[in-house]
């Protein structure tokens, strides 16, 4: 890939990030302004914190089956688009998807 097709695509990556970093650090100022019960706001800490940690047992668990994929793939020497190429790295995913969903139900 080119260079100046990657300029656009981080630019938006980083615009993104930002304005939900930005409305995430707004909605929490809100709950705590809005003199909710103290337990309330335990509550959906300990919630949001649960749920990061789940995401990110779940990207690395997902980008891990995808290494395993592309590891295949170049261990088979496909370098053609293929159909294979594709169901390999869709499973890879797909599996990916799966044990991220076993471990974090083993986790709870």
């Amino acid at each position: 890939m080119q260079l100046e097709y990657m300029i656009p695509i981080v630019l938006f990556v980083c615009i993104y990030l930002t304005i939900k970093a930005v409305v995430d650090a707004d909605a929490r100022k809100r709950m705590i302004q809005s003199n909710g019960s103290e337990d309330m706001l335990r509550t959906l800490i300990e919630g949001e914190e649960i749920r990061r940690r789940q995401a990110s047992l779940r990207w690395g668990v997902i980008l891990l089956a995808l290494a395993v994929g592309f590891g295949l793939l170049e261990g088979f020497d496909w370098k053609e688009p293929s159909p294979a190429l594709f169901a390999i790295l869709l499973g890879a995913t797909g599996l990916g998807n799966l044990a991220a969903y076993y471990l974090g139900r083993r986790a709870k």
